[in-house]
C-alpha cells in the first residue's frame, strides 16, 4: 500500500477500535469508532476514484464525504452497492447521539454501527486491493 491508502489503515484501525470496545461494553466509544471507521474508508474510496475534496485547505468535511461517497461511487459511478447508501449517515447519527447527548448507546445499536462498518470497511478494502 502506498501513502494515497493512508485513509484506508485508518479505516482499518478504527474498525479493529471499535471491535474492542465493543468487547469490552464501551458502545458509546463502540459507535463513535465504527463511525469513523465508514467516514475514513469513504475517504479512501473517494482518493482511489481521483476525487478530491472542494475545500481549498483540502479537508474532507463530513457533508462533502458522504454526498460525494454516495452520489459519485454508488448512484453515479456504481462503484458499490446501494445498499451501502445509508451506513455514513445511520452511523453519524448514531455517533453525534453517543458523543452529544445524554442519550447512552445501547449494545443493540453498537451491534448494528458495527455490523454496518464492517460491510462498509470490507467493500472498501476489497475494491481498493484489487485494484492494486
Amino acid at each position: 500500500m502506498g501513502g494515497q491508502d493512508i485513509y484506508l489503515i485508518k479505516a482499518l484501525e478504527s474498525l479493529q477500535g471499535a471491535e474492542s470496545e465493543f468487547v469490552n461494553g464501551r458502545f458509546d466509544n463502540a459507535a463513535n469508532r465504527a463511525y469513523y471507521a465508514c467516514f475514513q474508508g469513504a475517504i479512501a474510496a473517494l482518493q482511489h476514484e481521483g476525487i478530491k475534496p472542494r475545500r481549498a485547505d483540502g479537508g474532507w468535511s463530513h457533508a462533502f464525504v458522504q454526498s460525494a461517497f454516495a452520489g459519485q461511487l454508488i448512484k453515479r459511478r456504481k462503484r458499490y452497492p446501494a445498499a451501502l447508501k445509508t451506513t455514513l449517515p445511520e452511523n453519524e447519527d448514531l455517533r453525534r447521539r453517543a458523543d452529544y447527548t445524554l442519550e447512552m448507546v445501547s449494545k443493540k445499536g453498537a451491534k448494528r454501527a458495527l455490523d454496518r462498518a464492517r460491510r462498509f470497511v470490507g467493500s472498501v478494502r476489497s475494491r481498493i486491493e484489487e485494484r492494486i
